[in-house]
């Protein structure tokens, strides 16, 4: 078992990289609604030019930022009572970021879907994702997913980092 000190040296950096992650899906998730979607759906035309023309049609892009502006609120939450309360344990800190990056998907879906549906009634096309990089966004979210599901089924099958049970015949 590791003591104290090495947890409370590992928590302050888990939780500093587990926001810098979280933070950086929130803006590609926020660069990829407000611009490389619209850009990718409607090819040939400006940013501006599209903004106006949606507005122009009464489908405004939305509120989309507060929905994605939730995660790296409540990591930099976690990183600040991590910096305060160091004795946590070290996957407790990773299991919530774990779950915020796996809530990303979600979130982006939801948060996405008003201004797809805003473009899709004013240029009468899908209102999916027409760039690409929504893609690196859900399989992030994916992989964050798996990731918790190995630390907790470790945790509760008490599981070494190996991955073999031991003491069994």
């Amino acid at each position: 078992m590791k003591n104290a000190s090495q947890s409370e040296r590992r928590n302050p950096m888990i939780a500093a990289w587990g926001a810098v992650a979280v933070t950086a899906y929130g803006l590609l998730a926020a660069l990829q609604i407000a611009v490389l979607n619209p850009l990718a759906a409607v090819p040939g035309a400006g940013l501006q030019e599209i903004y106006a023309e949606t507005a122009a049609a009464g489908q405004p892009m939305g509120a989309w930022w507060l929905v994605m502006g939730i995660g790296p609120l409540v990591a930099t939450g976690v990183l600040r009572r991590t910096w305060r309360r160091p004795g946590l344990e070290p996957s407790r800190v990773a299991r919530v970021y774990l779950i915020l990056l796996a809530l990303g998907a979600p979130a982006y879906f939801f948060a996405s879907f008003s201004p797809g549906m805003s473009l899709a009634d004013t240029y009468l096309i899908s209102g999916g994702d027409h760039s690409p990089w929504a893609w690196p966004l859900y399989l992030v979210s994916v992989v964050a997913a798996v990731a918790l599901a190995i630390q907790v089924a470790r945790r509760h099958l008490h599981l070494p980092r190996g991955g073999a049970v031991q003491g069994t015949a």
